[in-house]
């Protein structure tokens, strides 16, 4: 079929009719003179049998020459097996799609079925399974190492390979490598149950990702080492309010986060005990206090009893004594991380105690081990309560003959 058969005037000199008229350029391209004096462009063509019209734009805003090539890409789209209309339509929405995203963008939203927008949808959706400070983390995780290497892209163009070079550098620090990439295989999985998305790319990764080691804090378990623990421990020459933290420690052998965070409002020093509510476990725990405990609690309470926290911080800025704290006493004190930690006060007493006889059950509900299962939680909480008491003071007891160098030998607990 012939094309481009008129000059540029033919067209420029078309005047409206009584009734809308057509002038013929040749294969399929068409100026349509309206009665009102509009004149504009169409393509007329046959796809598949089916018969066909798109639009070019007014002329002479659209000149002959634009006109021409619109129909030469339509014409070559054709012969390609595709239906320019289809195009136009995925043009005006990748257009749209793009003016949304950077809206979205300006707004500090991620982009629209990016990997971000998609894992942030998966987030949301599991807030009521997790504690909010668990919550946290994994939102911190996402921003620190995934969201800068592939939070921008199209969630179904992320190959294996990106989420192992996201992952490789972090191989030095493989607990938080492994955390990722479960993180990361846990937001495809919600991808793919929701249609973002085929497959999981991360799923061949997880064999490229060194196995981790068992890590255990470490602790002294022996008498005589836990012996000269306690007496460098009440030679330490720190803030006082830091040597009462360190010298109650191991008396109460309670996570260290705890301890740095106990509150008064929690003590009750006529009850002897402290009761707080554990977040790790969400249950409400009891520590009887040892009559040495509670001498240190006493002695304590003049300077910060006025205050929220038994321990707060020495800079004075309402919060408690920093995470730091005894981990960095106990480097004062020559004992390195491989060593004695923090943590490991709860080990010592955990494996001495066992060795003394104590029921293991009373152990693990006094380091708030707990069961599983809510009721034999709270049947525990109480059935275990006065084991408990005898067993923290025959514990500061024992721990009190070991500073003062006495040849303390395991003792079995009395009924």
């Amino acid at each position: 079929m012939a094309k481009n058969l008129n000059k540029d005037a033919v067209y420029r000199a078309a005047k409206p009719k009584e009734k809308d008229y057509t002038i013929n350029d040749g294969s399929g391209l068409i100026l349509l003179v309206k009665s009102s004096g509009v004149k504009r462009w169409r393509f007329d063509y046959r796809f598949k049998g089916k018969q066909n019209r798109l639009g070019f734009g007014v002329y002479p805003e659209t000149t002959l020459d634009m006109a021409r090539r619109k129909a030469e890409e339509a014409r070559e789209q054709i012969a390609s097996g595709t239906d320019p209309i289809d195009t136009r339509k995925e043009t005006k929405a990748a257009a749209a799609l793009a003016a949304e995203n950077k809206n979205r963008v300006d707004a500090g939203l991620p982009i629209l079925n990016s990997f971000e927008d998609v894992a942030r949808q998966w987030l949301d959706s599991t807030i009521h399974t997790v504690r909010d400070i668990t919550h946290e983390k994994k939102i911190r995780r996402f921003e620190r190492h995934v969201f800068p290497v592939i939070g921008s892209m199209n969630i179904r163009e992320i190959k294996s390979p990106d989420i192992f070079n996201l992952v490789r550098p972090l191989f030095n620090r493989l607990e938080t490598a492994h955390r990722v990439h479960s993180e990361i295989g846990a937001a495809f999985a919600y991808a793919i149950a929701h249609g973002f998305t085929d497959y999981d790319p991360a799923q061949s990764v997880a064999a490229q990702v060194p196995a981790q080691k068992p890590k255990h804090r470490a602790a002294l378990t022996e008498p005589k080492d836990v012996g000269q623990l306690l007496r460098d421990i009440s030679c330490y020459q720190g803030t006082f309010v830091v040597q009462c933290a360190f010298r109650l420690s191991p008396l109460l052998f309670q996570r260290p986060g705890e301890i740095r965070q106990m509150e008064w409002k929690d003590i009750d020093l006529d009850a002897k005990e402290w009761r707080y509510f554990v977040t790790k476990t969400e249950v409400l725990h009891i520590v009887p206090l040892s009559t040495q405990a509670l001498a240190i609690l006493e002695e304590i309470k003049p300077v910060t009893g006025s205050g929220r926290y038994v321990f707060p911080s020495s800079r004075g800025d309402g919060r408690p004594m920093s995470d730091g704290t005894i981990r960095t006493a106990l480097k004062t004190l020559g004992y390195d991380s491989d060593v004695m930690t923090a943590h490991g006060f709860r080990t010592t007493a955990s494996t001495l105690l066992n060795e003394q006889g104590w029921s293991p059950d009373a152990i693990e509900r006094q380091l708030c081990h707990m069961p599983s299962d809510a009721v034999r939680a709270a049947y525990n909480r109480a059935q275990y309560l006065d084991e408990r008491r005898r067993m923290m003071q025959a514990w500061a007891d024992y721990l009190d003959g070991l500073k003062n160098g006495a040849q303390v030998i395991a003792f079995k607990k009395q009924g």
